[in-house]
């Protein structure tokens, strides 16, 4: 499965991969997340994990660990699920674009269990909650501090 999105903030490129790879602001884009745990000491950087308690909408929650793979600020972060029920990663690239940031998301990975045989309607559906926490993230970061608490 892959999924791929792009879209615009207006601030800079570190503002926003700073925003994004701040566990403290997890919940508050990625609104599923019930609970986020940093397992790694330090700041957020390669090789960095936090596990992660979901709960989308109609389904169970579950759990996952969640580890940063790459992580060149601030240019692009790539998260890898090390456990957890759906192995689907995430590629965040940053890229400079008229005084803010273009974002481009991919998401991709083979669904496991039933899920595999519903994968067009996974991917929609999956798509669609990205879409939504990416508009999340935007309006986050654009607020300022305020709205990027625990950078």
């Amino acid at each position: 499965m892959r999924i791929e999105q792009t879209f615009q903030v207006q601030r800079p490129p570190e503002e926003v991969f700073d925003y994004l790879t701040n566990p403290s602001n997890l919940r508050d884009w990625q609104t599923s997340k019930t609970r986020v745990e940093v397992l790694t000491d330090g700041p957020p950087r390669q090789g960095y994990r936090v596990r992660e308690w979901t709960k989308p909408p109609g389904t169970k929650e579950f759990e996952q660990v969640v580890e940063f793979t790459d992580f060149d600020r601030p240019h692009r972060v790539h998260t890898h699920i090390v456990e957890g029920p759906q192995p689907i990663d995430g590629t965040w690239t940053f890229t400079p674009s008229g005084g803010g940031t273009s974002v481009h998301f991919v998401a991709e990975g083979a669904l496991q269990g039933l899920m595999r045989f519903a994968e067009p309607v996974v991917r929609r559906i999956i798509a669609r909650q990205f879409a939504q926490y990416h508009t999340n993230l935007r309006r986050n970061v654009e607020a300022g501090p305020s709205g990027a608490a625990g950078r």
